[in-house]
Parts: structure tokens; sequence; C-alpha cells
């Protein structure tokens, strides 16, 4: 994963990780409030690209943030996989990131 003896000094430390085989393994992430205002997919799928030994990301993510009035005030899971997919598809921006699986949990809007 990502520790100092790979080189890399890093506090990122994902909710989980599963190895497939040999240097080859995924990454899973859970996300709740801050998903977009913090751009956590963001900082999720980049763990994943400068990882030496995940290539595969399942990222959790609420389907709406509700606010007091029981309203929606965000819909990470619609933004989260529009803006992720932007890295794939073009080679001038693509990420090591053989694959990305964005999961919605909660009540849906």
């Amino acid at each position: 994963m990502l520790a100092p003896d790979t080189g890399f000094v890093t506090h990122a430390r994902p909710d989980f990780y599963f190895p497939v085989a040999p240097g080859r393994g995924i990454l899973a992430e859970v996300e709740r409030g801050g998903t977009t205002t913090n751009n956590h997919d963001l900082k999720d799928l980049w763990k994943v690209h400068i990882s030496p030994t995940a290539q595969h990301l399942f990222l959790v993510v609420p389907h709406a943030n509700w606010n007091e009035q029981g309203l929606p005030r965000e819909r990470p899971f619609n933004r989260v996989s529009s803006r992720l997919g932007a890295f794939f598809g073009d080679p001038r921006r693509e990420v090591d990131v053989l694959s990305l699986h964005v999961y919605g949990y909660g009540r849906s809007p």
C-alpha cells in the first residue's frame, strides 16, 4: 500500500484493502458528508493512482446528503459518478487506475 518503505510518506489510509495477486489489489472507501464538498472522492482516486499495489477502487457514497428540512442538500452519488468518469476514456486524462466502481447507499432523493 502507501508506506514509507515504498517511497511515499503519507497519512492516506484506506478503509479497506484487498490483495488479489502479488502487487495487485483493490482499495475500498466508504464516504459520508465530505464526499464532494471536501473532495474525498478525488483524494480516494489519487490514493489508488499513486499506490504501487492497488489498481481498482470501490467507492461507496451516499445518494444524497440531507438538510434540517429533510431536503437533499447535495447529491454526491450523481456528482461522483460523472466527475470521476472524466478520468477514463481519454488518454490525456487517464490515471493509473484500471477500474472504478461507485456504489450508492441511503435514501434516494
